[in-house]
């Protein structure tokens, strides 16, 4: 089994959530502040703002090219053109999504661009500088009804990783970077392998504890049978891998 490495940040322990963004008494995540979010748009969580804090500390070059992958409200790429990124492309399969990305963006006056589609319609306006991405990791059972696209990725958490780990080498430039957010429930070691496969140096950045939210609540059954989790654990961990080319 591939052992992923840490930095330093990572192997001092896990980070809490408090020290990644406020939360409330329940330990549910604050959602973004000042974002427009249409019915249906994935909506800034926990595994948003400690991707989002691992871009701030990451060191974007001035003037990169960056890609947020499964953009969402757009939030990551806020935090990318922010960060110095002189173009960003926001990427996502919902219409809802990036109409939602594209006025916050507009709003704020950033450099934020945005395009329908998945893996493909990124790469095609790449290689890019930084690649950010918070895609579905959440496994599902598999009779459970209609995924829900925005977090539901298929019985092992894998269906969108997988593809994306894969192709996440032709994504970034020779000196860039990949960061990329999942829970530890979805196998980051195979991540990381896919990762190396494809010509990339996977190591993990960032942590944190994060309660269950009302999807994993749903369905402890399935993911205690699964083995995804121990009986009784109410708490998933989220995990940043930074890929470096």
């Amino acid at each position: 089994m591939t052992t992923v490495p840490t930095e330093a940040a990572a192997a001092a322990g896990r980070t809490t959530l408090r020290e990644v963004l406020p939360v409330f008494p329940s330990g549910r995540a604050l959602p973004a502040r000042g974002l427009l979010r249409l019915p249906g748009v994935y909506r800034p969580q926990a595994d948003t703002c400690l991707l989002a804090s691992a871009v701030r500390r990451s060191g974007v070059p001035a003037g990169a090219r960056a890609l947020d992958l499964c953009a969402g409200t757009g939030a990551l790429a806020l935090t990318l053109a922010r960060a110095g990124a002189a173009s960003v492309l926001a990427v996502d399969r919902s219409r809802r999504a990036l109409l939602s990305a594209g006025l916050n963006a507009g709003l704020r006056g950033l450099p934020v661009r945005v395009r329908r589609g998945d893996l493909l319609a990124a790469a095609a306006g790449g290689p890019y500088d930084v690649v950010v991405a918070n895609p579905p990791y959440v496994p599902c059972p598999p009779s459970a009804g209609p995924a829900d696209r925005r977090v539901d990725a298929g019985p092992d958490g894998r269906s969108v990783l997988d593809p994306l780990c894969e192709g996440a080498g032709a994504l970034v430039a020779p000196g860039g970077f990949l960061l990329l957010v999942q829970s530890t429930m979805a196998d980051v070691d195979r991540s990381a392998a896919l990762l190396a496969a494809g010509g990339l140096r996977p190591r993990v950045v960032a942590r944190a504890a994060v309660p269950f939210g009302p999807v994993l609540s749903g369905r402890t059954d399935f993911l205690e049978q699964r083995g995804f989790v121990a009986p009784q654990q109410r708490e998933e961990e989220l995990v940043v891998l930074r890929a470096d080319r």
